[in-house]
């Protein structure tokens, strides 16, 4: 694989985790601390001076999001100090990059690296991605409240919500459709989407935890999605409702988009094979008119 020089360049793939409360989201902005930023001041601190490289993610996440399983590639020249001479005994350039990377971080301890492969050019950690999940978690009456994940879960103290009327409806919406409804418009995006699952559980302490999967999200579209279903729980939708809204195609009718800070990316998912993740990222690459879909936020 050649760089833009033509010179070759190495593939990594990187799966990160990040508490996204001080973040100003993923992507990189003059000023602010972003993940994208903070990771790529780490890289080019391994790199050296003066190095070019190309940091791709599978998805920009908002701030306040946090991600639990993030995945990203960057394509390093082989010319970089970083391959040049032994050190210390690591076996392999992913191992040197992973172990450098844990050490650059420690003063950042809210974004986390845990694990780096060498893959080959025919990864691509947004094309190639097959699936997203996402939780969002919920603490009504029914909840033990509890302070130290606050910064996760949101709270909506006496609020008592139907748990029925909010699986309904979270079923209801199921499908392969057009969720311009439902997500934050963006000019020239598609907002066709396979939401293969949305699903709601309690866990031991009786906060609600959302898990909601699709081939990929347009922008908010997660955060409108579990907007819509705990206002189903609260007596203000039904189902048949909010599948009319969602069928509508008109965004903003009676939806409300619930904060950043409870959603959170747990897991990306890729095709086993190389071929499969070349012919999937060519697939992804390809979809950009309706009727189709695409990466997008959460």
């Amino acid at each position: 694989m050649s760089d833009r020089k033509g010179g070759q360049v190495r593939r990594f793939r990187l799966d990160l985790g990040y508490d996204g409360t001080d973040f100003h989201g993923w992507a990189r902005q003059p000023g602010l601390r972003t993940v994208q930023g903070t990771l790529e001041e780490a890289v080019g601190l391994l790199l050296g001076s003066g190095s070019r490289f190309d940091l791709v993610v599978a998805g920009r996440t908002d701030a306040g999001v946090h991600a639990r399983h993030q995945v990203a590639h960057v394509d390093i020249p082989d010319t970089a100090r970083l391959f040049q001479g032994p050190d210390g005994g690591v076996q392999t350039a992913a191992e040197l990059i992973e172990r450098r990377l844990g050490s650059l971080l420690r003063r950042d301890p809210d974004l986390v690296v845990h694990g780096v492969q060498e893959v080959d050019e025919s990864f691509d950690a947004r094309f190639s991605a097959t699936g997203r999940r996402y939780v969002y978690r919920v603490a009504d009456a029914q909840s033990v409240s509890d302070p130290l994940r606050r910064r996760d879960t949101l709270v909506l103290g006496h609020v008592r919500l139907d748990e029925d009327a909010v699986a309904e409806a979270s079923a209801a919406l199921l499908g392969y459709h057009d969720w311009a409804a439902f997500a934050k418009p963006r000019d020239g995006a598609t907002t066709w989407r396979t939401l293969r699952e949305f699903s709601w559980n309690r866990d031991g302490s009786g906060v609600l935890e959302a898990s909601v999967a699709a081939d990929a999200f347009c922008h908010h579209m997660v955060r409108y999605l579990v907007g819509a279903a705990l206002a189903a729980g609260r007596g203000v939708h039904t189902a048949q409702t909010l599948v009319r809204i969602r069928d509508s195609g008109v965004h903003g009718r009676g939806i409300t988009v619930v904060p950043a800070h409870g959603l959170t990316l747990v897991d990306v998912t890729y095709p086993s094979s190389a071929a499969e993740c070349w012919a999937q990222a060519q697939r992804a690459r390809a979809r950009r008119s309706p009727g189709t879909s695409e990466t997008s936020r959460g």
